[in-house]
């Protein structure tokens, strides 16, 4: 990959405010891409991220899209829309990155059916109808990448319908592959380990416990940081991935080997 590998593309990262995403956006702009930073509420976290990139030569801009509800894929195209004079010519896109999700969910005996509903909300049924959507505004040749889970391939009752929701999100990205395959489009998963984040922040940062126990499930023996997902994202997004398609690419740390 050269150091501009996206130069004159465009891309929208969900969820892109913080964490993951946050590192995903980060990097496919210093990469060259126009990058559409969407966030759910923090607005704050979400502009921030966006100086950043401006101050490092990128080009960014934030539009919320708070995801769960019905109408939320057509609001957030809306919004992306609304800047596309901009930095997306015609409403094109290059790249989608669906990273958005709620990270945890209760076990089963605990888990209600309105706590179901929310989790597949939103990390099932808005990422479907955001590339449902955006069929017409991704460019032949783009790229799609989900952000998965190894909680889709490991048994982990205590988050199973978690875990439920990104097996889903990874028959999409394979369906997705075989329909959109003849535009040159690719679609693939990425499926994280424990990434120190601010979603595992309450339970990992601090405690030596904990710390060491999520560093010996990889066989890396450490804790994924967000930047080892944000450099596979970047190679999937750029044209050095353009034969790899339906695929889940495992981001561990070889976890559960």
């Amino acid at each position: 990959m050269g150091a501009r590998a996206l130069e004159g593309k465009t891309a929208l990262v969900t969820g892109g405010s913080r964490g993951i995403g946050r590192a995903i956006a980060q990097r496919l702009a210093r990469d060259g891409a126009a990058v559409a930073v969407a966030y759910a509420r923090n607005e704050a976290a979400a502009e921030e991220v966006v100086e950043r990139i401006r101050k490092d030569g990128g080009r960014a801009f934030a539009l919320r899209a708070e995801l769960g509800r019905h109408g939320d894929a057509a609001r957030l195209w809306a919004a992306f829309d609304a800047h596309a004079g901009e930095y997306a010519p015609g409403g094109a896109v290059d790249i989608i990155v669906n990273n958005a999700g709620i990270g945890r969910s209760p076990d089963l005996s605990s888990l209600t059916e309105d706590d179901f509903d929310e989790v597949f909300a939103v990390n099932v049924r808005a990422p479907f109808f955001i590339v449902q959507q955006g069929l017409k505004r991704l460019r032949d040749g783009g790229r799609i990448i989900n952000i998965s889970s190894g909680a889709a391939r490991i048994a982990l009752p205590e988050i199973m319908a978690y875990g439920s929701t990104k097996g889903a999100l990874d028959t999409f990205t394979l369906n997705l592959a075989k329909e959109l395959g003849p535009r040159g489009i690719t679609a693939n998963s990425v499926a994280p380990g424990i990434i120190d984040t601010d979603v595992n922040a309450g339970w990992l940062r601090g405690n030596p416990q904990a710390e060491a126990q999520a560093a010996a499930l990889s066989a890396l023996g450490r804790i994924g940081r967000t930047e080892d997902v944000a450099d596979i994202v970047a190679f999937l997004a750029s044209d050095d991935a353009r034969w790899v398609t339906g695929q889940v690419i495992d981001a561990t740390g070889g976890s559960g080997l």
